[in-house]
């Protein structure tokens, strides 16, 4: 009986294949499809709330957060640019990976590593939304949401003992949200200075894996352990705040040089001038000043008659690389009627200087710094006396210098110069206030030309006057030198507007805004948005620096 069985199930078997293969053959060919309308389309609001939910996931982020704008016309623009974005890739991924490929090479009988195909697909990346940040820094920052689910065409060959082993990456998908930000801003093209890349959240990245043709990623367990391994790693990389800096300019070219220390300059005496007054005498002055500073240049106090004069004034004079720059000396005799000329100059790198440390020098007068030319003149024009010490600054607060003021008090030296140089260095330093921009501010009168200006211990800068704009960007920044922390100071910013043709003796002021220092000094800077004083919406935006020495 069992054997009459399994004959049967035999003879079913091997006719009843062809028998529904030819019945399902005939019922694909003359069989006619129905036609199903597709439903009408209607509004999301009409939507059901279960449908709503299952389509979420797929929703732009520009519809679903109003933060985010839409940007198809850079998705088209990638989607042109893509075949040849794809071949510039590829080649430095090619390039990259051949110092890492060569690594391995002898190594766990590994023969050879090479790219047999590698192809990023057809499909570009679509950015589904961007978000833009307003910061108070000179940066600009947007992150967008980035969708690829491509098709590359990635095939890696390893020869492993003489065996050809055939890594295929397909099916590849990298969803992420990307912080971008762009800085420093500068006036170089192509304005600004880096590219820092971060995540917000942890990627999502899916991928097939085949080796010698079948996909590894079907065993058991071992998808999940990739897909958690690769955001673990990238997370650890590139997840906010760990960045990515990528630099766009040279260090030389993007770096803006800033303030590193003090020049203090006491002009002593000078000894045995030109005589250039018809009475045999001369009214000499000292103007000296940095190279490679646009400020105006320092002065002394006129000698009349005086060939021996005596000043005993300080000055101080803004350091920002003590490597290169150079104090130029000029001594001149004033004349009332024209030009004044020159009695002799003289020339000191300040690299010749050891921070903090005072030094004298007496100088011989030149003619002119051309070495060549000054050499065939032999007149004596007179010795300048004067004494430096250059003062670098301390990148940090008032708060952590109280907070380490044992640990200095034990470091102080029982030298009586040191101990000098030491007081001296804790106390004077730089005040820097930088006037960025202003928004909305507006007057009784018809002219809108606004400019700013710096109240402070008695000195009185500008800014620029922009012309017919409510919302000025002036980008000035203004340096004051001081012997105190200004801690119970404060400064005023005026925003004034001044008329021009018929009006040009009209101003008005727009609004200000009066800050105190105690922050500045407590916490090195402040970077803020005020909003002005006796102005109905104005806003001021102020950065100010307080760096010691």
């Amino acid at each position: 009986m069992g054997f009459l069985t399994s004959v049967l199930g035999i003879f079913g078997f091997a006719i009843g294949i062809p028998i529904g293969l030819i019945i399902g053959f005939f019922v694909l060919i003359y069989s006619k499809p129905k036609h199903q309308e597709y439903p009408p389309a209607r509004p999301l609001v009409e939507t059901s709330i279960s449908v709503l939910v299952d389509l979420l996931p797929d929703i732009p982020l520009w519809m679903k957060n109003p933060d985010y704008e839409r940007v198809d016309w850079f998705n088209r623009f990638l989607s042109c640019m893509w075949p040849y974005l794809d071949k510039a890739i590829c080649r430095i991924i090619r390039s990259s990976a051949q110092p890492i490929f060569a690594d391995y090479i002898g190594k766990f009988c590994i023969e050879s590593i090479e790219f047999e195909n590698l192809s990023l697909g057809t499909l570009p990346p679509t950015v589904h939304g961007v978000k833009f940040y307003e910061t108070n820094e000179k940066e600009l920052l947007l992150e967008p949401s980035i969708k690829w689910a491509g098709n590359p065409n990635i095939v890696l060959v390893l020869k492993v003992m003489s065996l050809r082993i055939r890594v295929q990456l397909v099916d590849l998908q990298f969803f992420a949200t990307i912080r971008v930000a762009l800085k420093p801003l500068l006036p170089t093209f192509p304005c600004f200075g880096m590219v820092v890349v971060s995540l917000m959240e942890k990627p999502h990245v899916d991928f097939g894996l085949k080796v010698l043709g079948g996909d590894l990623m079907s065993i058991p367990g071992l998808y999940r352990y990739v897909q958690e391994t690769i955001k673990r790693q990238v997370s650890s990389m590139y997840h906010w705040p760990q960045v990515l800096e990528i630099p766009i300019l040279d260090a030389s070219t993007a770096s803006v040089k800033k303030p590193v220390g003090l020049l203090h300059v006491n002009i002593i005496r000078a000894r045995n001038l030109l005589k250039k007054d018809l009475l045999g005498t001369s009214d000499p002055y000292v103007k000296l000043s940095l190279t490679g500073e646009k400020l105006p240049a320092k002065k002394t106090t006129i000698k009349k008659r005086n060939l021996n004069p005596e000043w005993n004034e300080h000055f101080k004079l803004i350091v920002k690389d003590p490597s290169s720059q150079v104090l130029q000396l000029e001594v001149f005799d004033w004349d009332k009627v024209g030009g004044h000329d020159r009695l002799g100059m003289q020339m000191i790198p300040l690299q010749k200087l050891n921070p903090g440390e005072k030094r004298e020098f007496n100088l011989d007068l030149i003619k002119n710094s051309n070495v060549v030319v000054d050499s065939g003149d032999k007149k004596k024009r007179g010795i300048l006396e004067l004494d430096l010490r250059y003062v670098p600054f301390r990148e940090e607060s008032l708060k952590s210098r109280n907070a380490n003021k044992d640990e200095y008090q034990r470091k102080e030296s029982t030298d009586e110069k040191s101990s000098e140089n030491d007081d001296f260095l804790s106390h004077a330093g730089l005040l820097s206030v930088a006037i960025q921009s202003a928004k909305d501010v507006e007057g009784k009168k018809k002219h809108s030309n606004p400019y700013a200006v710096v109240l402070f211990g008695g000195e009185k800068k500008k800014t620029k006057m922009l012309k017919k704009t409510r919302d000025p960007r002036w980008n000035e920044e203004f340096q004051f030198t001081l012997e105190e922390p200004p801690v119970k100071e404060s400064i005023r910013v005026e925003v004034m507007s001044k008329g021009t043709g018929f009006h040009f003796r009209s101003k008005e002021e727009l609004g200000h805004v009066d800050i105190n220092l105690e922050d500045v000094v407590v916490n090195g800077r402040i970077n803020q948005k005020y909003h002005l004083i006796n102005s109905r919406n104005g806003i001021i935006h102020i950065e100010i620096r307080w760096t010691t020495s």
